[in-house]
């Protein structure tokens, strides 16, 4: 199993943000360079983490995100999960497959994807912080502050 490039970058904006918890805003440029991503993928990811009321987006002068929620209340498997949507390991449907109710392979790795979000779901965002990303956010925000 791998993640999708949209939920790495997800979950990438909410570490981010995550250490940026004061009333000011981080705007989408800052986040952009600090994590080396186009901008127009970042848009995506960003609409989608306000639709989930995760951050809250500001516009206009002054505007930027934040982060709205606890990082020790988003439990890292529903993160993943509504990040993920609604995904499965196999699609026995795309192109059908002449096993297809047959075989007990879906049900198998539906359980194990299942269980993968179960396991996660004892990790919160804020368990994922070490002291050294906590530390290079840190500097990364403070090297852009400093740039404007």
């Amino acid at each position: 199993m791998q993640l999708t490039k949209f939920t790495d970058l997800g979950l990438r904006v909410l570490m981010y943000l995550s250490q940026n918890r004061s009333t000011q805003t981080i705007m989408m440029s800052e986040i952009s360079e600090a994590l080396n991503v186009k901008h127009s993928h970042l848009i995506k990811v960003v609409t989608f983490l306000n639709k989930q009321a995760w951050i809250q987006t500001v516009r206009g002068p002054g505007g930027g995100m934040r982060l709205v929620v606890e990082p020790s209340q988003l439990l890292m498997g529903d993160v993943l999960r509504v990040l993920e949507g609604s995904s499965t390991l196999v699609d026995c449907a795309k192109p059908t497959c002449p096993l297809s109710g047959l075989c007990g392979l879906k049900n198998v790795l539906d359980e194990g994807l299942e269980a993968f979000y179960q396991h996660m779901n004892t990790h919160t965002l804020q368990d994922v912080l070490s002291p050294q990303t906590v530390q290079v956010i840190s500097v990364l925000h403070h090297r852009y502050a400093k740039a404007m």
